[in-house]
């Protein structure tokens, strides 16, 4: 690389903040040997004494607050912020989340003593809430591409702070991509055809890119179409694609052990170094993987390396991405560098909690409300908090650790006192104590507060010290657990009934072993260590108190009651586990009820990181609220809700389905055929997307439109005007909206186009204008491989959620008609279907490429392709692969046939000894005269189906084996 060589100033060039980032990059690379090089392609990227280069980290989490660091300020979980649709809010919390990951880079020691705390933020994440079972559901916003695009570009302009040169933290995008489901999620396939990932899934990371705010990407743990997300071309293809014209690379990172996962458990390589070269190759420019122990991932690199897997380019380019990142970031320029004054003491500030305060009461959802809410203290002076939420709050597994709690109790107590208003709590929670039949003795000495968290799942909190019961390492039960918050939860059990049909005992099971709890005889030790029921220790199970008699009493006692209800956000649903269904747990549900039939005066608060089914409180109570795991604040931002002192402004970015509504399969990642979310979901919702009530009235009116007509290239402003008609000071959040009349594809019933949140004086007026590009029309055209917006007719909907349009306008898309599929010497992907049946997409090459396989090989599957031109076609040609025949199978073949069902072609598929060994089958083509049909292809057997084409007369197609 020759000598390196020094600056007029007598420095490195690196050193010399004259030059550009691109010089000094390239400077301090050709300084960097081979080893060096190799070693900071780990997590923990070593330092360089000899260059005075420090260690690198990658990687702090910040989706909500600094997380894992220590105390820090704590904002709504994502879900929470993606309810305020709030641009310029969400903007001020990533600042002030950046500022404090800043403070405790500088001044805070690392928990492990490995260099800095990171300065970049992992967050935030724009997966798209599809399914609400989904475990990490708190982690995204909304389940709309348009919404979480938006707000994630402002959390990262944020995060990342507005100096041209440098940056205060570095947002990396999670997780890509298509990742919204928990169970099994390293071994399970996203089935994404291409509209589904060109409308929906990219359409929430693309903007962020392409707009600069984003500085990294991480790759998901699942594979997409059969392929590892950390191998997928799409890095490379799509996101570094969408990033080029911002002038900066995206520094791409594993997600945490992703890269041992392509062996160990996707069994997609034969060995690690194979794995960990694809990944390199395919865009992964750091490995989390081995936590701190970097020579693994290095050693594997090496071997990789020494095998011709990689070479020094492919490290080269990895290690510039980074280097380029830390440039950015000031690391190199600490006298320039415009953050590195701030200090310790803005971690959690008065202004931060003043934010936190701020963001909490915007999530803040008014569901239903019959004229119960406002509270107003001199008519209802005795307020009940009851439930198991009543005035306690939850970290995440992504929250930092919370400086101080006001749960909802004390927040309403802190505003009534000035009034003279009494507040009463009570948890609803049964107080029990299990004595052991074969001792007598209460387990741990002590009685327990039971919650039940869904399914059965309990915790049981020692009465006397609030701590919860946890199975220790060496199957103990011990008492001492004061906040759950750990990756294992040994602190969740279910009460069984005796198998022997005793129905005064019952059995403990630990949830996370699966194990019963057993007693010694001899030393009355409790261990759980018992795999079967019949070894389990019986247990009396005594009723010290009843719960929810005591919740009733303080209802009746009260002039209303508020029950908060809802999930602990590390059981039942979080990282690694989905939620199993939809429905409140079961004995909060009987709680709500028994508390509504002595106090009608009733309010449900649901504190959840998801949706739930609440259909009976819906029916029955005269007020519904939402509001995600707050942070910090959460109670002083229910109170100026519920009292009124602020109007509920929050609106919900997920449909809350009904509970006999049946959702689709979790793994069924076609939003389109399966009626996944407002755009394709049928049925009546419980609470629409978009859905939020205010305390003062809002109307819309003369909706205008620029144009009656615009261009495909074209764009139009759409006006209204939006007044507050009622008699205080509220929030609305306007929506728009369009739709396709008469499309030649499934169409969304409606799709959010742009957004505003207003706020609005009493009798106050604002004339409203967006601007409306015809792309917001866009289709993916699977025929041409692009987006395509249809001339035809079309509508412009505003409206207050997806189910309540208040005004509509109509719209004409003028331009020329599309065009029929070529398929005439012309290459057609069999992933490029308008529809399918028994269809599953898997991967055509380790590397690159879709194909099709079906889904259970005993029946036939269905590819149609909508107004195919078969002009000249005479000679049908598929690019197939068949692993084997199998004993017993039937001839694999594949039939084509038109849409009114006149055979084409049909032709045997061979047997190619591997799925990703493919060869071309030809057979005569006999279409039904000159023009355009609709094409069936129907797949017998079990093989992969790659691509296809029709050649004309003598345009001498014929088999050959090849790869695609």
């Amino acid at each position: 690389m020759g000598s390196p060589s020094l600056s007029a100033a007598g420095r490195p060039p690196f050193r010399d903040p004259a030059l550009s980032v691109d010089k000094r990059v390239d400077d301090l690379l050709g300084r960097l040997t081979l080893d060096e090089r190799v070693a900071f392609l780990h997590q923990c990227a070593p330092a360089v004494e000899r260059l005075g280069v420090a260690s690198f980290r990658t990687g702090s989490e910040a989706l909500h607050g600094v997380s894992w660091l220590g105390e820090a300020t704590v904002f709504p979980q994502a879900v929470g912020l993606g309810a305020t649709w709030d641009e310029d809010l969400v903007h001020e919390v990533a600042e002030a989340v950046s500022v404090e990951l800043r403070a405790f880079h500088r001044h805070r020691p690392t928990a492990n003593g490995v260099g800095a705390n990171s300065l970049q933020a992992w967050a935030p994440v724009v997966n798209l809430l599809r399914d609400p079972r989904w475990g990490r559901n708190e982690e995204g916003y909304s389940e709309d591409p348009v919404h979480t695009a938006r707000l994630g570009t402002a959390y990262c302009r944020g995060l990342s702070g507005g100096h041209p040169a440098y940056l205060r933290a570095a947002p990396v995008l999670k997780h890509f991509l298509a990742y919204n489901n928990e169970d099994d999620r390293c071994v399970t396939s996203s089935g994404l055809r291409p509209r589904v990932l060109q409308e929906y899934d990219l359409a929430a990371f693309r903007p962020v890119v392409a707009s600069g705010a984003a500085t990294g990407a991480m790759a998901a743990y699942n594979l997409v179409n059969g392929r590892p997300c950390h191998v997928s071309p799409l890095l490379e293809t799509e996101l570094r694609r969408w990033a080029l014209p911002t002038g900066h690379e995206l520094f791409c990172v594993s997600d945490a052990e992703a890269p041992s996962n392509l062996v160990e458990q996707e069994h997609y390589f034969d060995d690690h170094p194979a794995g960990h070269a694809a990944a390199l190759k395919a865009g992964i420019d750091s490995f989390t993987d081995q936590n701190e122990d970097s020579s693994t991932v290095i050693g594997r690199l090496r071997r990789a390396l020494e095998r011709g897997l990689i070479d020094e380019a492919d490290i080269d380019r990895a290690v510039r991405r980074q280097l380029q990142l830390r440039f950015r970031l000031g690391e190199f320029d600490p006298d320039l560098d415009p953050y590195s004054g701030i200090g310790p003491e803005v971690i959690d500030s008065p202004e931060h909690r003043a934010l936190a305060r701020r963001a909490a009461t915007e999530s803040v959802v008014l569901l239903k409300n019959d004229g119960l809410l406002p509270l107003q203290a001199e008519r209802t002076p005795r307020v009940a908090v009851i439930g198991p939420l009543a005035d306690t709050l939850y970290e995440d597994w992504y929250s930092g650790t919370l400086p101080y709690q006001i749960g909802i109790a004390s927040g309403l107590r802190a505003a009534l006192d000035e009034s003279g208003g009494n507040v009463v709590t009570a948890e609803g929670a049964d107080r029990i104590a299990l004595r052991s039949r074969t001792t007598g003795d209460p387990l741990g000495g002590a009685a327990f507060d039971v919650s039940e968290w869904g399914d059965g799942v309990l915790t049981l909190r020692d009465a006397e010290t609030g701590r919860y019961l946890t199975r220790k390492d060496d199957d103990s039960l011990v008492a001492d657990r004061e906040i759950i918050k750990t990756w294992f939860v040994n602190e969740t059990f279910s009460l069984e009934p005796d198998p022997s049909g005793d129905a005064d005992t019952v059995l403990l099971r630990n949830v996370f072993t699966g194990r019963y709890a057993v007693v010694d005889p001899a030393d009355g030790r409790v261990t759980v260590t018992a795999e079967t029921p019949q070894a389990a220790e019986r247990w009396q199970r005594q009723l010290l108190r009843d719960g929810t008699a005591e919740a009733r009493g303080a209802a009746e006692a009260a002039d209303v009651a508020i029950v908060v209800l809802g999930n602990h956000p590390l059981i039942n649903g979080r990282e690694t586990e989905d939620r199993t269904g939809t429905a409140l747990p079961g004995t909060q549900e009987a709680l709500l009820r028994a508390v509504a039939a002595v106090r009608p005066q009733t309010a449900l608060v649901v504190m959840s990181s998801y949706p739930y089914a609440l259909d009976w409180a819906d029916e029955h109570l005269p007020a519904v609220v939402w509001t995600s795991h707050g942070g910090q604040e959460t109670g002083g931002a229910l109170a100026d809700v519920l009292l009124g002192a602020a109007d509920p402004s929050g609106r919900l970015t997920q449909t809350w389905y009904r509970g006999d509504d049946e959702l689709p399969h979790p793994l069924d990642y076609d939003v389109i055929k399966a009626g996944w979310t407002y755009q394709y979901h049928r049925a009546a919702p419980r609470y629409a997307f978009g859905h939020g009530l205010s305390y003062t009235d809002f109307s819309y009116g003369d909706l205008r439109l620029s144009t009656a007509t615009v261009p495909q290239d074209g764009a139009l402003d759409v006006s209204l005007t939006l007044s507050n008609a009622g008699g205080r000071r509220g929030s609305e959040v306007v929506q728009l909206y369009v739709r396709a009349l008469d499309a030649r594809y499934q169409a969304p019933r409606l799709r959010l186009a742009d957004f505003r949140k207003v706020r609005l004086a009493p009798g106050e007026s604002r004339r409203l204008t967006f601007r409306l590009p015809a792309d917001r029309f866009a289709h993916w055209d699977v025929a041409t491989g692009a987006f395509t917006v249809d001339p035809g007719a079309y509508e412009v909907l505003v409206a207050r959620s997806a189910e309540h349009v208040v005004l509509t306008a109509p719209l004409t898309v003028t331009g020329a008609p599309p065009a029929p599929r070529a398929v005439t010497g012309r290459r057609t992907s069999a992933a490029d279907f308008d529809d399918y049946a028994n269809v599953t997409l898997v991967d055509a090459t380790r590397t690159a490429g879709d194909a099709v396989t079906p889904t259970d090989p005993a029946h036939p599957a269905t590819l149609l392709f909508d107004s195919a031109d078969l002009s000249g076609a005479a000679r049908f040609q598929a690019e197939v692969a068949r692993e084997s025949a199998g004993p017993g199978s039937a001839e694999a073949r594949i039939e084509v046939r038109t849409g009114d069902d006149r055979l084409v072609a049909e032709t045997a598929v061979p047997v190619t000894g591997n799925r990703y060994t493919w060869t071309t089958v030809t057979a005569d083509a006999a279409p039904p005269g000159e023009g355009v049909h609709d094409l069936r292809l129907t797949l017998h057997g079990d093989f992969r189906l790659c691509s296809f084409r029709f050649g004309s007369a003598g345009d001498g197609t014929r088999g050959e084996d090849g790869a695609v």
